[in-house]
């Protein structure tokens, strides 16, 4: 029997009745993170790292039954045990460590190494069966130095200013909202944040897991120009502010890494910035493992399980509701 088996509810644990990041209602979900693909309403009882609580609460329903654990806590059901361990994606977002009778499995969740200086780095572990995400599991994705694309942003804003023009950048809610606003130059001293930004800071500040702020920006918001702007792209936010201002946009996300997206974004500018694995991290995450079998999901994950075999791992695909990095985000 495996340990853990891929079924329309999604990654299941028939031996302790449990499951991992389901799409559908289940009894008992173990959650990697509160993005929305892998956090979904209706689970009766659910467990996450003790970061991801307020998350959870906040984007699903403060009547949620939700349990926190420490990074590495055991969590035995039925003979089976469960820990949370740092995956640095975003703040809470961890991954499973499974382990039966010797066995051991790991679900990755979404990750990337190194630290963003927001949440809790990416911690390797050994396993005998990995299943990791391949959001950017294709050779061309390589990530320039987080540090360098910072440094555009606070060049790119500075120039904005200049010309009297108010900086638009779209980024995800929870996660790369909160790593661009930490890393933004002290100069800039007009930052505004869409409500959705503004009421999740809000409640990672009020936990003590954030700790920098910003405004809210409403229609009543007056002084922009110079001003930079953090906002989902789907957000009607910009429609006032676009018929009385000067605005360049643009957008950080790791697809910007193609000139195609970046055209077909409609944006000005677009910035490298993923909080996922490139191509480099993901074979370094696996190496790093020492599993003897990869299970690939979300992302290109049919090119980059024959990649893996072509090393000569046992590798295979899951196929999953995930979305990795979605750029309607």
């Amino acid at each position: 029997m495996e340990l853990l088996s891929n079924t329309k509810n999604g990654l299941y644990c028939e031996m302790a009745d449990v499951y991992i990041d389901p799409w559908r209602k289940v009894q008992k979900a173990l959650i990697t993170h509160g993005h929305s693909d892998h956090a979904k309403p209706g689970h009766s009882q659910y467990m996450c790292h003790k970061n991801s609580v307020s998350i959870l609460k906040h984007r699903i329903g403060k009547n949620i039954k939700v349990r926190g654990y420490n990074f590495g806590e055991s969590i035995s059901i039925n003979g089976v045990k469960f820990s949370f361990h740092p995956a640095g994606h975003i703040i809470g977002s961890a991954q499973v460590r499974v382990e039966y009778k010797g066995e051991i499995w790991v679900v990755t969740g979404d990750y990337k190494l190194g630290d963003d200086e927001v949440c809790t780095p990416f911690e390797p572990i050994k396993c005998h069966t990995l299943i990791t995400e391949s959001t950017f599991g294709l050779p061309i994705y390589k990530w320039e130095s987080p540090g360098n694309v910072f440094n555009q942003i606070n060049q790119w804003w500075a120039e904005n200013k200049a010309n009297k023009q108010t900086s638009v950048i779209y980024a995800y809610s929870l996660g790369k909202a909160q790593r661009i606003l930490k890393h933004l130059s002290k100069d800039i001293d007009k930052i505004y944040a869409h409500a959705s930004i503004y009421n999740t800071n809000k409640t990672l500040i009020e936990h003590g897991i954030y700790d920098t702020h910003c405004e809210e920006l409403s229609p009543k918001t007056a002084d922009l120009n110079g001003a930079l702007i953090i906002t989902p792209q789907s957000s009607t936010a910009l429609k006032n502010i676009n018929q009385t201002h000067s605005i360049k946009t643009a957008m950080a996300s790791g697809w910007m890494a193609t000139r195609n997206t970046r055209k077909n974004r409609l944006i000005d500018k677009g910035f490298v910035l993923s909080d996922h694995a490139d191509w480099d991290d993901l074979l370094t995450a696996i190496a790093s493992s020492e599993a003897e079998r990869v299970i690939v999901t979300h992302g290109y994950q049919e090119a980059f399980a024959r990649y893996l075999s072509e090393l000569g791992l046992k590798a295979e695909t899951y196929k999953t509701a995930f979305e990795g990095e979605s750029t309607l985000k």
